[in-house]
């Protein structure tokens, strides 16, 4: 295979695929189990899907180098809420299940820091 014939992911997506490594981790420590990652449709994707005991988690990651242009937190509009919600309708479509759900936050900045906000929205 040539060089130029390998697939590399942009810088972007590298770091978002860390971030998303490092609040699942978090998020299992704090004692959720993982049920489903990255799940795409066409209204948008799910970074984690989780379950707290008899509830399911919904989890938006993000993470921000720096907080000079807004933090992690506040990069989470109504419109991406909008998208994620309607991403959890076609996930549900799909699935059999009967518990209440909740939509979390997990923020990452480039210092380490990592800030859960469980029933963000």
């Amino acid at each position: 295979m040539l060089f130029s014939e390998l697939k590399t992911q942009a810088a972007h997506l590298l770091r978002g695929a860390k971030a998303e490594d490092q609040a699942l981790a978090y998020l299992v420590r704090q004692g959720l189990k993982p049920v489903c990652r990255n799940f795409r449709c066409k209204q948008g994707e799910l970074d984690l899907i989780m379950q707290d005991q008899h509830t399911l988690v919904i989890v938006e990651v993000r993470f921000r180098k720096t907080d000079r242009y807004g933090s992690a937190v506040e990069s989470i509009t109504p419109a991406k809420q909008s998208r994620i919600i309607a991403a959890t309708h076609v996930y549900l479509s799909s699935q059999t299940i009967a518990q209440p759900i909740r939509f979390d936050v997990v923020a990452l900045s480039g210092n380490g820091k990592i800030e859960w906000i469980p029933n963000a929205f």
